[in-house]
């Protein structure tokens, strides 16, 4: 009786072992969740670089996520207006948006300071100021209060001064001009009596072609050729002061960013780290081949601002960003960061990068 007692007691036990271990054997996986998100932009579809690295950053998230987050891009107009993509993103109509920050100095001047500053930073001196000097922080602190999230996608490097239907040769001769620029180049120049124009990039040809506007800038050679400029002007100009390295940006609706998993989250930081050098070594790499073109083929003729105008200028840009500090005091306050960074920032590069530059000579 003892035994049979035992083993029965020892089979109850083996049952009980064996359903537990049965619970414990890990389900089956079950099928991992796809997103579905779209990017809007400022830029025509697929345009060279600047649209190139929107459409890159979504195949390269849809890669590193084995196909869980996938994009649909949509180039300006597509969707949205080229100017809408910070309202569509901010309002959750859309999930991403590509474009470049000074776009939106009428929803809070400080966006400005996140793509170019006239006589400011360099691509170099952007990236480490946002991404190591603080920027990226006082960025989302502002980009927060419209529920959007932005990091530099990409940087255009030292622009060109633009395209121009006539010679600048004194300050005197930007009074009247009528001028594509956009952001804080655009108030400086509206200080040398001139008259700023924002449109999107794909009217800026038939603007210029057309008379609607006297002159533009944009981006460099490369970019410039495939726009076509030196067909509506011959006079271009060097070197780009009002935008020294423009950041442009990659923008996601904050609270839908936060509601994905940890994982993809960190995918789309990475694909617009990516995108952000390989946007500034396409330019870099092609645009001395194009001025060249340019120059040569289609006979531009290349000028330098006369010294005593872009000191000027300069003066003017002083003015203009010691009015903005006393107009908000959160502009002031990323001003101010800025500045003092473009300032730890200069004195290393006098002994750096300047001084190497400089070897050129000996």
């Amino acid at each position: 009786m003892k035994r049979r007692e035992v083993l029965k007691k020892a089979g109850v036990g083996a049952v009980g072992l064996g359903a537990a271990g049965l619970a414990l054997k890990p389900r089956k996986a079950s099928a991992k969740k796809v997103y579905h998100w779209k990017m809007v932009t400022t830029w025509p579809p697929h345009f060279p670089v600047l649209g190139e690295s929107a459409d890159l950053i979504a195949k390269w998230v849809e890669e590193m996520s084995g196909g869980r987050l996938k994009i649909t891009v949509y180039g300006g107009g597509e969707l949205v207006p080229p100017l809408g993509v910070f309202d569509a993103v901010s309002s959750g109509t859309v999930e991403m948006g590509h474009g470049a920050a000074y776009y939106w100095a009428g929803k809070h001047p400080a966006t400005q300071f996140f793509a170019a500053v006239p006589f400011g930073l360099n691509a170099q001196g952007m990236n480490a100021w946002i991404i190591s000097g603080g920027g990226q922080q006082l960025w989302d602190e502002l980009y927060a209060k419209f529920n959007l999230k932005a990091w530099p996608a990409g940087n255009t490097g030292v622009q060109m001064g633009g395209w121009f239907n006539k010679e600048i040769k004194t300050i005197d001769d930007l009074k009247g001009l009528k001028m594509r620029i956009p952001g804080l180049g655009g108030k400086v120049l509206a200080k040398a009596g001139g008259n700023a124009v924002l449109v999107a990039g794909g009217e800026i040809y038939t603007n210029l072609d057309r008379g609607v506007i006297d002159a533009t800038e944009w981006v460099g050679p490369y970019h410039d050729y495939k726009m076509g400029f030196y067909k509506a002007a011959k006079f271009y100009y060097y070197p780009g002061w009002h935008e020294p390295g423009t950041t442009l940006e990659c923008m996601v609706n904050k609270k839908k960013f936060e509601a994905l998993p940890k994982d993809l989250q960190a995918i789309i930081v990475a694909a617009c780290a990516r995108s952000n050098m390989w946007s500034l070594c396409e330019f870099e790499a092609k645009n001395e081949s194009y001025l060249q073109i340019l120059v040569d083929k289609h006979h531009v003729k290349l000028r330098k601002f006369p010294d005593p105008v872009l000191a000027q200028l300069k003066k003017y840009t002083v003015e203009v960003l010691d009015d903005l500090k006393k107009k908000d005091p959160y502009t002031k306050k990323v001003c101010e960061a800025y500045e003092a960074f473009k300032v730890q920032y200069g004195k290393w590069n006098e002994i750096s990068e300047e001084s190497y530059a400089r070897l050129k000579y000996l």
